[in-house]
């Protein structure tokens, strides 16, 4: 396995550095958290990356905000990919998407979330497309996975990653053992005291029971959760684009966020302005809220608004429940 995961992250590497020539320099000039005095933990968080083989424009889009990313002047505690990185699953596919993140992100915590596309989108066989996320996940971020959800602290930070375990297109099948697991992980999270962080491909209300019925299980848990926790959820799938004031939302009791497709582009179906191209988000946690920036790292700036160019964008701002001890 060791000769194995070498051989990947030579080869993958190898293609990204040729890639990244071929796509330019990164000119874009460094950024900051808000206030790095008072920032306790900040991290970015992609979706919905699709790489694809035969499309060289995304390839450009997710080379320069890799770039992009490593400007920020604070540096990152972490940095998620929420599924769906690649269009079809494919070998090559993740090579060209590995490579790109171990090049650019070599010192980087990396977490990703497996997403429908990375398991064919509804074809192939499941076991085969999971175990190759399995391989990838472990050579790129020597992280062994027997099962697609996982959890990860960081600076005493919970980071919990969800994931579907089952071929699905618009839905997300969790087991009665996931659910186990995950109770057992919360648990341990509210004993911390501080903010926990939930990381999915498909949103909350998405997830189906054995039968393929859809539940509002997971939804339900995590709303209970967060009644008396600072619990913040993070999903994909959607390509919600981030300037709809829905993009964050707290209907079911619990913050859950939106992102939308890194690198749509013009000219695709459904594209609105291309106002989500390059879109992910910068999270900033500090003592007493956690603020969430939207960022365009295609173009290195901060994401405003055409109508109204002096104001933010998705800025926003979450008062926690527990203030972290100073």
């Amino acid at each position: 396995m060791m000769i194995k995961s070498a051989f990947l992250r030579f080869i993958s590497v190898f293609v990204a550095v040729l890639g990244f020539l071929f796509m330019g320099v990164h000119t874009g000039e460094p950024y900051d958290v808000e206030d790095p005095d008072k920032c306790v933990l900040n991290f970015a968080v992609f979706s919905d990356v699709h790489i694809e083989g035969n499309n060289i424009m995304r390839y450009k889009v997710i080379s320069h905000a890799l770039r992009d990313v490593k400007k920020n002047k604070s540096g990152h505690d972490a940095v998620l990919f929420l599924g769906d990185s690649t269009m079809n699953g494919q070998f090559g596919e993740n090579v060209l998407l590995h490579g790109a993140v171990r090049l650019a992100l070599r010192n980087e915590k990396v977490l990703t979330a497996l997403g429908n596309h990375d398991i064919g989108n509804g074809q192939g066989d499941f076991e085969e497309m999971l175990s190759r996320w399995y391989t990838f996940s472990e050579a790129f971020f020597g992280r062994h996975l027997e099962h697609p959800y996982y959890y990860e602290v960081i600076d005493g930070y919970y980071f919990i990653v969800l994931g579907t375990e089952a071929q699905t297109v618009n839905s997300m099948y969790i087991s009665e053992a996931q659910y186990e697991w995950l109770d057992g992980v919360l648990e341990k999270a509210g004993e911390s005291g501080k903010p926990m962080f939930v990381f999915m491909h498909h949103p909350t209300d998405y997830t189906v029971d054995a039968d393929g019925s859809y539940t509002y299980r997971l939804t339900n848990k995590l709303a209970a959760f967060n009644r008396t926790h600072d619990l913040f959820c993070f999903v994909g799938h959607t390509h919600m684009p981030m300037h709809l004031y829905w993009s964050f939302h707290t209907d079911d009791g619990f913050e859950e966020t939106y992102l939308p497709c890194l690198t749509r582009l013009s000219g695709e179906k459904d594209n609105e302005a291309t106002k989500d191209t390059g879109t992910a988000l910068e999270v900033e946690l500090y003592e007493d809220e956690i603020v969430l920036r939207g960022r365009d790292f295609f173009r290195s700036e901060w994401y405003t608004d055409s109508w109204e160019d002096d104001e933010p964008l998705c800025e926003v701002r979450y008062p926690l429940k527990n203030p972290i001890a100073a």
